[in-house]
């Protein structure tokens, strides 16, 4: 599946910021990531080789803006033109990730109505305290494929009150990388139960580098990480 970052660079705003896998892949290169700047491929979805076609073709989903946040401050400019883009490739379905939901209303293409067909966007709520901001303005928004994402999980979270029918997917995942904090498989198990009885999807994306099951703490290794999740076979569709 293709990646498309129309720009890259990012601000922390809440906890599950604060071991950013962008922030550490670009240490590695000596890299700035509080920088935000357009990428060379800002234009990617409607860039056309010699024959007029395009670069990137149709139909598949494309990863949208995943080194930085779509609805940041920095891009609101930047942002008018990436909508128009999205308008343009209907046969491209674009999907992103955001920790600025209560941005969404920022700069909104004119004929957005109840939202595109083929943009999904997913909310991100690490702990309770950023469910209970986030998720009430999500639930609000216009938008036709809505999913949550509890990703790094830093503590257990309730989601009951915001499994509506409007919610496609909750997605669950621990946080990798060196100074990984703690994901606890309870923590997995009880927001599985909840969308169980909610009747929502169920995805467990990975155990993250610090993985507790049954009192006993388990340090995965990155390349294990999805897999050992994909062993465990909760996944509800």
């Amino acid at each position: 599946m293709p990646f498309w970052n129309p720009w890259h660079g990012c601000h922390k705003i809440s906890p599950g910021c604060q071991n950013c896998y962008v922030y550490r892949r670009d240490a590695e290169f000596g890299k700035d990531s509080s920088v935000v700047a357009q990428t060379k491929d800002f234009d990617l979805p409607v860039r056309r080789n010699r024959a007029g076609e395009y670069k990137l073709p149709g139909p598949d989903i494309v990863f949208t803006c995943f080194t930085s946040d779509f609805f940041l401050e920095d891009a609101d400019a930047w942002r008018v033109e990436a909508w128009q883009m999205m308008r343009q490739r209907r046969d491209l379905h674009f999907f992103m990730v955001t920790k600025r939901i209560d941005r969404f209303r920022v700069n909104p293409p004119g004929d957005w109505g109840e939202g595109y067909d083929n943009v999904s966007i997913c909310c991100t709520v690490e702990n309770q305290d950023r469910a209970e901001y986030r998720l009430p303005i999500f639930l609000e928004a216009p938008i036709k494929h809505k999913s949550i994402i509890c990703e790094p999980i830093l503590e257990s979270v309730d989601l009951s009150v915001y499994l509506s029918p409007a919610i496609e997917e909750v997605t669950v995942g621990g946080e990798s990388g060196d100074q990984a904090r703690l994901c606890d498989y309870a923590w997995v198990l009880d927001i599985r139960e909840q969308c169980r009885k909610s009747g929502v999807s169920f995805y467990f994306k990975q155990t993250g580098a610090r993985f507790q099951k049954d009192g006993r703490l388990y340090n995965i290794r990155r390349r294990d990480q999805q897999t050992q999740a994909q062993k465990a076979g909760i996944n509800l569709s």
